[in-house]
């Protein structure tokens, strides 16, 4: 009879950043790379993005690092992606993203990133898809993160730490980001907890809030890059307008589908923003 193998990550009394010491270290053994200097997680519609970085240098299974299980959410890839860009540095793509409303707890959420810290990361790109409160936002539409609103009532951070979040997502960055596209908007993310889409009544708090872009993600990996002192940008592809602005009903079928539709495009964006990092 198979036995489950128990994660590091549940043991309380475990050490989170040994056990991302641990996992950065295997990444190594297993990849080559003794450094790796930006790292992105993708979210819904973004993957294809990897094929465009550069050259793949090793592509391993996210069961076989310390402290990563399979992603439970279709639409999301289960490896580790070790690219080599074409100014000779490597990328870290992390395909395995745990999301909060899977009950595994925040030590599990924030250990990709990090896991990308402790191998060597200075910049880490989230990206998600999400719903969008500004209504000229279609579908397919990629939006930068200005900042977050946090509506999860969890932190990665334990104990008396206390971090400063002021310029959390990156205004060097975006400006960056803006310097190879200069159409992009950007907006407030706001992460619920999930996995149910919000309520047009929620949708309403948060835009009364100053959010403009819903999710289930992001935010919490966001302070714990910081805490790791990483450097913050934040993308967003709007799937889909959010519930009480659209006119139809949310799927995640839709969500897949706007994602698909348009990966060429955000693709071609995110590995260009990337070579300008």
């Amino acid at each position: 009879m198979a036995t489950t193998q128990q994660n590091p990550l549940d043991d309380r009394a475990a050490d989170p950043f040994e056990i991302a010491a641990l996992a950065a270290s295997r990444l190594r053994e297993l990849s080559g790379i003794e450094t790796h200097d930006v790292a992105l997680t993708l979210g819904s519609g973004w993957a294809k993005a990897a094929d465009l970085l550069g050259e793949t240098v090793a592509d391993i299974p996210a069961t076989e690092i310390p402290g990563f299980s399979a992603p439970a959410v279709v639409g999301h890839v289960g490896s580790l992606r070790s690219i080599r860009l074409a100014d000779g540095r490597h990328a870290l793509v992390i395909g395995a993203r745990t999301h909060f409303y899977e009950d595994h707890g925040v030590r599990r959420v924030v250990h990709s990133v990090r896991t990308a810290a402790a191998a060597g990361a200075e910049i880490m790109v989230l990206t998600n898809g999400a719903g969008g409160i500004k209504d000229h936002w279609t579908p397919g539409t990629p939006v930068l993160i200005s900042d977050h609103l946090n509506l999860t009532a969890a932190s990665p951070l334990e104990g008396a730490t206390f971090i400063d979040l002021t310029d959390l997502y990156s205004a060097r960055l975006r400006e960056l980001a803006r310097g190879v596209s200069a159409e992009l908007d950007e907006g407030v993310y706001v992460q619920f907890r999930g996995p149910h889409y919000e309520t047009p009544a929620e949708v309403q708090m948060a835009k009364a809030m100053g959010g403009h872009i819903v999710g289930m993600s992001t935010a919490l990996e966001a302070i714990a890059a910081r805490q790791a002192g990483m450097e913050v940008l934040g993308f967003s592809l709007i799937t889909n307008l959010a519930a009480g602005i659209s006119p139809e009903p949310l799927s995640h079928q839709e969500v897949l589908q706007a994602g698909k539709d348009a990966e060429p495009v955000i693709s071609d964006l995110l590995a260009r923003v990337v070579a300008a990092l």
